[in-house]
């Protein structure tokens, strides 16, 4: 349906009625926390709310010393912000697909970019691949999150999750993965010779590559 009368188009886009649930999709791209106390949010992701909800960018000393200092460094560290209240908040990031994950004692690691908002009851810590340092942005910075609770990630267009097994590695590029399982450690295959440094290479001049046992989520588009 093209056209919608001003009442046909409310009836469709509404808010539905306030459920239990901590996380919801109200769209497949607008997440909805229903707010009872406080929640882990990507800094600048808030649509809209509806209660007694303050907002307060993360802290430098908040996690401690050594978060600070990884956060010092680097404008991709996962930079959040704290909600805090009662009510209903909308979380998006840029029109991207909203996907909530449960863990229960799992541990993911998630491209800071793409973690929208997780539980108080996660731990959370930010992790850096040194070896991409020099290569794009100053590194790849992630959030390895563990614990019970809900975890939101966004990305491009729908996600495709690729197996890992033993003895059948899985490449990626660095900018279109979104997570992986915990229990992996990526590794960084590299291909750079003068024909990179000419202009001429194929464009995929290194790669994540994941091995052992485990999952890699990766979206259509890069970040």
């Amino acid at each position: 349906m093209s056209k919608y009368s001003i009442k046909e188009f409310i009836e469709a886009t509404e808010v539905e009625e306030q459920k239990d649930e901590y996380f919801q999709l109200e769209t497949p791209r607008i997440l909805e926390v229903n707010l009872k106390e406080m929640v882990w949010a990507k800094l600048g992701s808030m649509v809209s709310y509806t209660g007694d909800i303050k907002f307060e960018r993360e802290r430098l000393l908040e996690h401690g010393t050594s978060r600070m200092f990884k956060k010092a460094f680097t404008s991709e560290g996962g930079t959040l912000m704290k909600a805090t209240g009662e009510g209903q908040l909308h979380l998006a990031d840029k029109g991207k697909r909203v996907t909530i994950l449960e863990l229960n004692d799992d541990i993911i690691a998630v491209n800071s970019n793409d973690l929208l908002a997780f539980e108080p009851s996660i731990e959370w810590d930010i992790k850096m691949m040194r070896r991409v340092a020099g290569m794009m942005s100053n590194g790849l910075f992630y959030v390895v999150l563990q614990g019970k609770g809900l975890v939101a990630i966004t990305s491009h267009y729908e996600p495709l999750t690729l197996k890992v097994q033993e003895n059948l590695p899985v490449m990626t590029d660095p900018t279109t993965t979104v997570a992986w399982s915990g229990n992996l450690e990526p590794n960084i295959r590299t291909d750079i010779n003068y024909r990179t440094f000419l202009g001429r290479g194929s464009g995929e001049s290194f790669q994540m590559e994941f091995e052992g046992n485990g999952f890699v989520i990766v979206q259509s588009a890069e970040e």
